[in-house]
């Protein structure tokens, strides 16, 4: 999997001192695999329907097909407002893996989990592999999350994504190309998040770091 550098904004400076100096990670390493219900086999469509809890927004219900599975290791923390953002900052990153495999770069679920710059970021990253034919395929492990909430209340939030087992899959050809045997596979995600009226963790910014992280 090949993606380009997503620029660090000037909030994400900031929030990567935050971080650096006192960050919340995950409590317990639940290395559970999103295997998401209604999972279609291979060539089905993924889709993302409405669901919702009492007193809590709709949020979309983004469901993985069983052609690419993402796996979140210790995404638990004891603070309820840090899991709330782990929660939300995991339903992002799957809106992102689901939009890229039904090629859709205006996907409804990226577009309720993010904004602004993030917003802009991850659609032209997804319009990237749609306008090349691409599919995502394998696995991906989502390990060591870093949350924690800067003093005007906003969220901020590091993950790793190991991807030396998914692979981009042109969709007439069905050719698999995984990462370079030169190229690490593991890329940081650092992002900030802002609450909005609704109660949702929103991400407004966002960068990937190739090799930020320990596989």
């Amino acid at each position: 999997m090949n993606r380009p550098t997503r620029l660090m904004t000037a909030a994400l400076v900031a929030s990567a001192a935050l971080l650096l100096t006192a960050c919340g990670s995950g409590g317990s390493d639940d290395d559970s695999s999103d295997k998401i219900k209604g999972a279609g086999g291979e060539g089905s469509k993924a889709s993302a329907s409405p669901s919702a809890k009492p007193g809590e927004a709709k949020r979309p219900e983004v469901e993985l097909p069983s052609s690419f599975q993402a796996s979140f290791a210790g995404w638990r923390n004891s603070d309820p407002k840090k899991q709330a953002i782990l929660d939300d900052g995991k339903e992002r990153l799957k809106a992102e893996f689901l939009a890229i495999i039904d090629a859709d770069p205006q996907s409804k679920g990226v577009r309720f989990y993010t904004s602004q710059q993030a917003l802009t970021s991850t659609e032209t990253y997804v319009k990237g592999y749609v306008d090349n034919n691409h599919n995502l395929v394998g696995k991906a492990r989502v390990f060591n999350p870093q949350v924690s909430i800067s003093d005007t209340g906003g969220g901020v939030l590091f993950y790793c994504v190991d991807e030396s087992k998914g692979y981009t899959e042109d969709r007439k050809t069905k050719e698999k190309t995984g990462t370079p045997d030169d190229v690490n596979p593991v890329l940081q995600y650092r992002t900030t998040l802002k609450k909005t009226s609704e109660g949702v963790w929103n991400t407004v910014s966002l960068e990937t770091v190739r090799g930020g992280c320990d596989k």
